[in-house]
């Protein structure tokens, strides 16, 4: 019995010398096309699917790194079955943030304040952007200010 095929799925990720690059994460694609199947979890960057040390090995950073993100409120990384943390492309993309504001010697608890206040940020201009577009105004709309 073989191997199943593999899908290749290119991330784009900050490197400890602040650089981007693309990691290549060699994932078992099976077909399951149904709604919560298989593939539908390959494409969901809120899944996790990277153990600590793979996710550690991508960003270029130790273990503990990643678990003082957990550890300050930052991270809520998923479990295994055993209880072993597994992180999503959305944590990546988080800490890989922290790590560019630790890299630029921000102190952790500013780096993680300055990266909850992007996120609350984030999440508001899509809260005003769907409000505009259940109303029909727009954001560019200077007289309504």
């Amino acid at each position: 019995m073989g191997l199943p095929p593999s899908k290749e799925e290119s991330t784009p990720l900050r490197g400890p010398d602040s650089r981007w690059f693309v990691a290549t994460v060699r994932a078992p694609f099976i077909c399951d096309t149904t709604q919560g199947g298989t593939t539908d979890k390959l494409d969901d960057v809120d899944y996790p699917a990277y153990t600590m040390g793979t996710a550690a090995e991508l960003l270029g950073v130790q273990p503990a790194f990643l678990r003082s993100l957990d550890a300050a409120g930052l991270l809520s990384p998923g479990r295994s079955a055993g209880g072993q943390r597994r992180y999503s492309r959305a944590d990546l993309t988080l800490a890989t943030r922290v790590r560019a504001l630790l890299d630029q010697n921000m102190p952790l608890a500013a780096a993680t304040r300055i990266v909850s206040l992007e996120r609350q940020l984030a999440a508001a201009h899509r809260r005003i952007t769907h409000l505009e577009q259940t109303t029909g105004q727009s954001s560019g709309d200077a007289s309504d200010r």
